[in-house]
């Protein structure tokens, strides 16, 4: 796959440019608040890269308004739709990142939102012009009408490094933005089909060891999350492919012992 070079530091003639990149199949009931999210966000340089599996539903016809709402604007963003079959929902991610061209690139699915209209422009303004492999904060949960139902439960640590993820996903994907170049370099393992994103978050936690500035904590909420997904439909697959993804990167030992603190942990919950 091809990448980026790394990307220069922001001024006047190169700003800090986001891609949010969002897949969809069928997607018309919750494409539509998806698209208002981003669509809203008071920072002005965005890209939005939605990748749609040759939806059947209204999904295209809402895609295709959003685009000319979007040309209609004084300062129109770059809304850029592909449609076709695709392999799954990672193979659509992998697609996304070929045709991401911000500096970051954060995915956000059919039903997930930013948190509030001013989330990117804060993302913005704490990062300046450093370019942190890792931007990521905290995620809430939402129902299928957009209501906020809780906080979610992990929280992201002070310092997120690969190691952080021992203790599981304490970052919601939704709430972690890499920087593209890297992301390019980084695409989705197909092997897994409910928790690539997992494996692809601990991937480049790794390369960001090798980058000058560690991931950057912002400490807001970024995303609400829509409870209820692909990976909570399929819990038991999703868990074993985790179990897979960590004996991997940290040993079968230490992944036993992992998963019987959350065993435990989870007792303690009740």
């Amino acid at each position: 796959m091809e990448t980026q070079p790394p990307p220069a530091a922001a001024d006047a003639a190169n700003p800090l440019k986001f891609t949010v990149a969002t897949v969809t199949y069928n997607a018309g009931s919750l494409i539509g608040r998806t698209i208002e999210s981003v669509e809203r966000q008071t920072y002005t340089c965005i890209e939005h890269v939605i990748v749609d599996g040759k939806s059947a539903d209204d999904t295209l016809a809402l895609v295709h308004r959003y685009q000319e709402r979007n040309s209609r604007r004084e300062q129109p963003r770059d809304i850029v739709c592909r449609t076709e079959p695709d392999e799954g929902i990672y193979d659509a991610m992998n697609k996304a990142l070929t045709l991401a061209t911000g500096h970051y690139i954060l995915f956000l699915n059919a039903g997930d939102t930013l948190h509030d209209d001013r989330v990117l422009e804060e993302i913005a303004r704490q990062i300046g012009t450093q370019r942190p492999a890792v931007v990521y904060g905290r995620t809430d949960i939402v129902d299928d009408a957009g209501r906020f139902v809780r906080h979610r439960r992990l929280e992201p640590p002070a310092r997120l490094d690969w190691r952080s993820l021992r203790s599981g996903m304490l970052v919601c994907h939704q709430s972690f933005l890499a920087r593209t170049d890297l992301a390019q370099a980084t695409p989705y393992d197909l092997g897994y089909r409910f928790s690539a994103d997992f494996d692809w978050c601990l991937r480049l936690l790794r390369k960001a060891e090798s980058e000058p500035l560690a991931p950057h904590n912002t400490h807001i909420v970024i995303a609400d999350f829509l409870e209820g997904g692909a990976t909570a439909r399929h819990h038991r697959a999703s868990l074993r492919e985790r179990f897979r993804i960590m004996a991997r990167h940290y040993g079968w030992a230490t992944t036993a012992a992992c998963h019987a603190w959350f065993a435990v942990r989870a007792v303690l919950k009740r």
